[in-house]
């Protein structure tokens, strides 16, 4: 029940952010996609943070450190996309195999890659790793939305939810109308059923 009421709470709260951005773009970003730049955004700074511990602090090389911080950044957010975001209950034995090759086609185009030749033409390390990130944000969302957690309905969109929500809003008063014009009407109609059931009982009666 706990694991439930998370995921609601964090569907509620990334519908309402998405329904306050500006120039329009509630009508056409889903919420998942602010939910995806969340998680994203905290387990890029886990990402960054284990960098700085294996290669800044254990003086690791540059490629093992951030293969490293890159896989337990990547597992996280694999769980949390999946439970909170997305809300797949897609089988485990297809997404994590699919999730792995995914995850390492990434790596080796945009983390190791591109990471690596930022830093031999003279970039820091971390802004290099920054820019990488930059790019693999909307390879790793496509990747997760059509082909990772394929099996979820098609994001509705803030505006789409608060449709729906005024229908359901409009369509509960509608039904409380008429339960009470139906109540008034059996109130008028009762005080003279009653009389008419008494005159039949009286005539049924035979006389003393």
């Amino acid at each position: 029940m706990d694991s439930v009421a998370h995921r609601e709470r964090f569907a509620a709260a990334m519908t309402a952010i998405t329904g306050k951005l500006p120039f329009g773009l509630s009508r056409v970003v889903a919420p998942n996609v602010v939910g995806y730049l969340l998680i994203n955004l905290c387990t890029f700074l886990l990402d960054l943070a284990l960098l700085a511990v294996f290669h800044g602090g254990l003086k690791l090389p540059l490629p093992l450190a951030v293969t490293l911080s890159y896989g337990s950044a990547g597992a996280v957010s694999y769980i949390a996309n999946r439970v909170l975001n997305f809300r797949s209950h897609g089988p485990l034995g297809r997404q994590v195999p699919l999730y792995v090759v995914i995850m390492a086609s990434n790596y080796f185009i945009f983390v190791l890659g591109l990471t690596n030749v930022l830093a031999a033409v003279g970039v820091f390390y971390e802004l290099a790793r920054v820019i990488a990130a930059c790019c693999e944000g909307v390879y790793l969302y496509c990747c997760m939305r059509w082909l990772i957690f394929r099996d979820t309905a098609r994001p509705a969109t803030a505006a789409e939810l608060a449709g729906a929500a005024e229908q359901a809003g409009a369509a509960g008063q509608a039904g409380a109308t008429e339960r009470a014009g139906a109540t008034e009407q059996a109130g008028a109609t009762g005080p003279t059923a009653a009389p008419e059931s008494s005159r039949r009982a009286s005539a049924g009666r035979p006389e003393r």
